[in-house]
């Protein structure tokens, strides 16, 4: 008699909210290799980089093809008109390799993508909601706290159970990095400067990749323009 094949569970099927980032990489990878199923979906909001990230984002889904990962899904949802002039749209003023973690605030983040992404995941009979986020991100709605919170808030409003997951809530980025060098960290990207096809190497956040893959003692492949 052949064996039955078994059906993946709703607590199995997970929806990834993915950038163009090492985290990101990484935390599909991790979903598929301990048997979940994974829906990748990127929130498109009209950012100076998103053209740069859904690219990237292409690039290193197609090296992690997996019977279990799902076709890329893309919504969009502008923040233009939410946020004004604010340095992610208008490109000006951008927050250098000197500024701090708070320079690099985007108002509402996690509450803009995870409400996107937790309506798509209830249409897709999927009751969790997967992120990148790392320790030590300063900001309210990224921490476990807000998560627990909001995963009760979305449930009531959805109908159906819904949790938020940030398997690497206690990893720093060296420590992903070190953790998954095996991956295309070759495709991932960072810049919110984009110069070009390449990281800037002269933004907040190129500043950090860069010092993360020296504390992870792995190799930057990055292709920076300074």
């Amino acid at each position: 008699m052949p064996p039955t094949r078994r059906c993946s569970s709703r607590q199995d099927r997970v929806v990834a909210l993915v950038s163009g980032g090492m985290e990101s990489c990484s935390l599909v990878a991790r979903l598929l290799g301990r048997g979940r199923t994974v829906w990748p979906v990127y929130v498109r909001c009209g950012l100076r980089w998103d053209t740069h990230e859904l690219r990237s984002v292409r690039r290193w889904l197609a090296q992690l093809r997996h019977r279990r990962l799902h076709p890329l899904q893309v919504i969009d949802a502008p923040v233009r008109s939410l946020y004004g002039g604010h340095w992610s749209v208008t490109g000006r003023r951008v927050p250098g390799a000197s500024s701090s973690d708070a320079a690099v605030y985007l108002p509402g983040r996690n509450v803009l993508l995870l409400g996107q992404a937790a309506v798509y995941a209830a249409q897709h009979g999927a009751s969790r909601l997967a992120v990148g986020t790392l320790a030590g991100n300063p900001f309210g709605d990224a921490s476990r706290g807000f998560f627990t919170r909001f995963s009760r808030c979305l449930s009531e409003a959805l109908a159906v159970p819904m949790q938020v997951e940030a398997p690497f809530h206690q990893m720093t980025k060296p420590q992903v990095i070190a953790a998954h060098a095996a991956l295309p960290f070759h495709l991932t990207w960072s810049c919110i400067r984009p110069s070009g096809q390449r990281h800037c190497g002269w933004c907040n956040k190129c500043a950090e990749r860069r010092r993360a893959f020296r504390l992870a003692r792995v190799p930057d492949p990055t292709a920076y323009v300074r």
